[in-house]
């Protein structure tokens, strides 16, 4: 394994547990009855454990949407064609794209990192060039990404996750935005949790059945063709990853390497997190998964991970619209665990004991 991607992983430490006792404790005394606010008192525990503070905070949020194209869109797989990524690119940088709107409305600042578009951007607000090629290959044919490639987009991610650390942010989350994108997902999904293709494809942006067919069709030739290269972790997400989905797995792994609880979004982002699992199991208690994405396979990848979404509303755009959302949902929970009274705060009777 490459020095650096091994640094990186050391630097992963499993969430503090020993003060477990405390947070559960302080959770049993609001003054509500023991568990009544169900899993809004799972995830407060959860980000408690993270940071390792029992007086959390949480006052800045930003969700970095990943962007890049992808080779295998050519032959066929995706209902939009390729120019849709950067057109999607420059909508989000005007302010017009869905996760704008969600994003605003969670108050989280948003940057759309552009890490493998097969366009020039110039320079504008809220865009972050980090691109390392133009588009990944069409891995039907041979691998996606060089390891080198992959790397670098990961370490990309790495670096970001860091600077936002740096920055003082105190809630990460990933999104989207690639044409095709859902496809090398789903090879992902099929080699690293073993789950067949044939039952986690899905029609991605709103395929007909004989593009479903030749999706799936395309993606077991994928992994065919990729075979030889798919004996470890890394090797499947270069040979059939895409720059968006490796830096997804950096920014999650730079994220957990600072303690910093990271919101993953849907289907595309989930597969980034299974690769940063797979390479470091630690990083399982830094994640909140946002939601379960109506796209076929995603409830399969969660049960198979033991993963409980936070929301389940039938979404499939990505771009972290699911994040957004979600990140609303940790910033109530906590203001629960910081803000509810406790029954001796409140002199309110608890429930009487059994004798």
């Amino acid at each position: 394994m490459n020095d650096r991607l091994q640094h990186l992983l050391n630097r992963v430490l499993p969430a503090d547990r020993s003060m477990i006792d405390a947070a559960q404790d302080h959770l049993d005394d609001l003054t509500k009855p023991q568990g009544s606010l169900g899993r809004l008192e799972e995830i407060a525990l959860k980000y408690v454990l993270a940071t390792g503070k029992l007086n959390p905070v949480l006052k800045k949020m930003k969700i970095c949407c990943f962007a890049a194209d992808h080779g295998v869109a050519a032959e066929g797989v995706s209902a939009f064609p390729a120019e849709v990524t950067p057109q999607m690119v420059y909508n989000m940088l005007g302010g017009g794209a869905a996760i704008n709107v969600l994003a605003r409305h969670a108050g989280a600042d948003l940057d759309v990192v552009d890490v493998g578009v097969n366009h020039d951007f110039p320079d504008l607000p809220g865009l972050v060039k980090r691109k390392v090629q133009p588009g990944s290959a069409n891995m039907a044919k041979g691998p996606a990404m060089s390891e080198e490639d992959a790397l670098k987009a990961l370490l990309h991610g790495e670096e970001l996750a860091d600077a936002a650390h740096k920055a003082g942010y105190h809630l990460l989350g990933t999104g989207e935005m690639g044409i095709a994108n859902t496809t090398p997902a789903t090879a992902i999904y099929s080699v690293l949790l073993d789950l067949s293709v044939e039952c986690i494809t899905g029609r991605g942006t709103g395929i007909d059945d004989n593009r479903l067919k030749h999706k799936i069709d395309i993606i077991n030739k994928s992994v065919g063709v990729n075979s030889s290269r798919c004996t470890t972790v890394f090797g499947t997400l270069a040979a059939l990853g895409g720059y968006e989905i490796a830096a997804i797995t950096g920014f999650i792994l730079g994220a957990a390497a600072n303690r910093t609880p990271v919101v993953v979004d849907g289907f595309i982002s989930s597969s980034g997190a299974v690769v940063a699992l797979r390479l470091c199991p630690a990083v399982e208690d830094y994640i909140f998964f946002s939601h379960c994405s109506s796209e076929q396979g995603h409830r399969v990848v969660m049960e198979k991970l033991g993963a409980r979404p936070i929301l389940d509303l039938d979404l499939r755009l990505g771009e972290g619209t699911g994040a957004a959302l979600a990140m609303q949902v940790i910033e109530g929970s906590l203001k629960i665990f910081n803000e509810m009274s406790t029954f001796s705060e409140a002199r309110v009777s608890e429930k009487a004991k059994d004798n």
